[in-house]
């Protein structure tokens, strides 16, 4: 419940402080006397966007209090979640200045208007008189039916199976997209990867049969460099026969020369070692010119295809080798996975239609319900045999449904029942939205609601009955009501003034509560105007005494 709302410096308000209570409280005064600017200064506390043209004062800042009564079972999570400290009674505030700061607190923590938002939009409803046109949105008469037939759950569980399905046809799109494009690659693709394939890569060492192709084409070469090693070494008047001569002086008796034997001796050693492994290397030596054909054949292969692919090494190609493996095993499995994903499409749908058709079912009766209670609460408006009735259409199901559902209206008995843009006054579209507010009242259990001349179009006995149904709310729930007419004032539980004051000619707008006197006199400016005779007393006591 709003309980205190405080405006300093907004527009012609310099400073209002009100104290509010529970019921039905009536707003009255002059046409621009300054009641749109009091819901102005409210919507600031519901988070809308800052208008810096109403700083009333440039100097100073603007500042807008409102004091809520809260329910901590129903609240206090919301607090918890965004890390704030909760109140029973919980204080938000607005502030903007001239130069173009706005600041939000919530019990004096700064929050983003996001925020506030969230909170404030749980807490206050505000009911214009451009939203009586709501009645002609499709939206909003779905909507209608949604929130007195408790289908909130099946929306949710709609919406998400909606939003799983529509999830499902972009990874189909997208899978079908790859599909086409590697279609398109799959020939290239394959033809590089059998070229690939055809080396053997994982097979051959082309390292290795580098270094054999050069050996084939040294081959000459090579073994007559190991004949000539194994020929001045192992001749007969090679080096190692003449190295043994050097021996023949070996029983000398000089320290130096024994050294140079044994370092001698160590060179034979080596020196037979070496030509042994030439001769051992000349006998092993063979040479099949066919081998050398094909090594060069796949030497060729090999470094084609690292130019081809601007490639510098076997495990590159490997890499490369892999990938095309990949994307043209992929390309292959990629329609079973379309498949599976059809499948769970084909399921998902199914589920959606199944929840669709239940909230069908579930509009369908409550719209009987509410066809029924509309035309008993439209009758004590002084609207006596008018009817609605919602016509369901069936259409492809989106996130909402199935249903594309048109609101029809007939103001009389005899009477056609319409579309409701065609079919319905001002007056009587603002007798309809007060029923459906009053209904959805009685659902939603919002702390607060505002109707900003709900009344407009209508006088005599209908605004008394409009009076006595906004009465009837009030008892329930916390209700304000700007009106201008006396049938309605006069029902209220409280009544508040709105006017402008000149005050050492300066402009400005006072808001405060009526005593019993004083609403008196209120209401019967509001029959008679200005001159207020006994008549309008007498009718103004009656009025606030039924």
């Amino acid at each position: 419940m709003l309980s205190q709302l405080s405006v300093k410096n907004f527009a012609l308000i310099e400073n209002a402080n009100l104290q509010l209570n529970d019921g039905f409280t009536v707003i009255t005064g002059e046409t621009g006397s300054g009641k749109s600017i009091l819901l102005g200064a409210l919507r600031l506390i519901l988070g809308e966007r800052a208008d810096y043209s109403v700083i009333r004062d440039k100097e100073k800042k603007t500042v807008v209090e409102a004091f809520f009564q809260l329910d901590s079972d129903k609240f206090g999570s919301f607090f918890t979640e965004n890390g704030l400290d909760f109140d029973t009674e919980t204080i938000i505030r607005r502030e903007i200045n001239s130069n173009g700061k706005s600041r939000a607190f919530i019990n004096d923590t700064p929050v983003q208007l996001s925020l506030l938002k969230s909170l404030t939009e749980k807490l206050v409803y505000i009911h214009s008189q451009h939203h009586t046109l709501e009645l002609m949105d499709k939206n909003f008469q779905q909507s209608i039916l949604d929130i007195l037939g408790d289908n909130q759950p099946f929306l949710e569980e709609l919406k998400r199976n909606y939003e799983a399905l529509q999830n499902i046809e972009k990874e189909i799109k997208t899978l079908s997209e790859k599909k086409a494009k590697q279609e398109l690659e799959l020939d290239f693709n394959t033809f590089q990867l059998e070229e690939l394939k055809a080396l053997q890569l994982e097979q051959l060492d082309f390292e290795q049969i580098k270094n054999e192709v050069e050996r084939g084409e040294q081959f000459e070469e090579i073994k007559s460099a190991y004949q000539l090693v194994s020929l001045i070494i192992n001749d007969d008047n090679g080096i190692l026969e003449m190295l043994q001569k050097i021996f023949q002086f070996s029983n000398l008796s000089d320290a130096n020369l024994k050294q140079l034997y044994e370092r001698i001796q160590s060179v034979i050693i080596e020196l037979k070692d070496i030509g042994d492994t030439a001769d051992d290397e000349l006998s092993n030596m063979s040479f099949e010119p066919e081998e050398l054909i094909q090594f060069t054949h796949k030497l060729d292969a090999f470094n084609t295809a690292l130019r081809k692919h601007n490639l510098s090494s076997q495990d590159e190609l490997l890499e490369l080798f892999q990938k095309l493996s990949n994307e043209v095993s992929s390309s292959e499995e990629i329609d079973s996975l379309i498949q599976e994903k059809e499948k769970e499409k084909s399921e998902k749908l199914m589920k959606a239609n199944q929840i669709a058709k239940q909230l069908s079912e579930s509009r369908k009766k409550i719209a009987k319900s509410i066809e029924k209670d509309v035309k008993e609460l439209l009758s004590q408006l002084e609207l006596e045999g008018a009817t609605i009735r919602f016509k369901f259409l069936e259409k492809e199901l989106n996130n909402n449904g199935i249903d594309k559902i048109t609101l029809f209206f007939a103001p009389n008995k005899g009477i056609s029942e319409q579309v409701i843009e065609k079919s319905a006054s001002g007056g009587e579209l603002s007798r309809l939205m007060l029923v459906f507010q009053y209904l959805l009242s009685q659902k939603q259990q919002l702390p607060t609601i505002i109707f900003d001349e709900i009344d407009a179009g209508v006088s005599g006995k209908v605004a008394q009955k409009i009076g006595t149904h906004l009465k009837n709310m009030g008892e329930r729930m916390q209700l304000f009501a700007i009106t201008h007419l006396p049938q309605v004032a006069s029902k209220g539980k409280n009544h508040i003034l709105v006017e402008k004051q000149d005050v050492s000619e300066i402009t400005t707008t006072k808001i405060y509560p009526l005593n019993n006197d004083e609403r008196i006199k209120e209401i019967a400016k509001l029959m008679s105007g200005d001159v207020i005779n006994e008549a309008a007393i007498t009718n103004a006591k009656n009025l606030l005494n039924e």
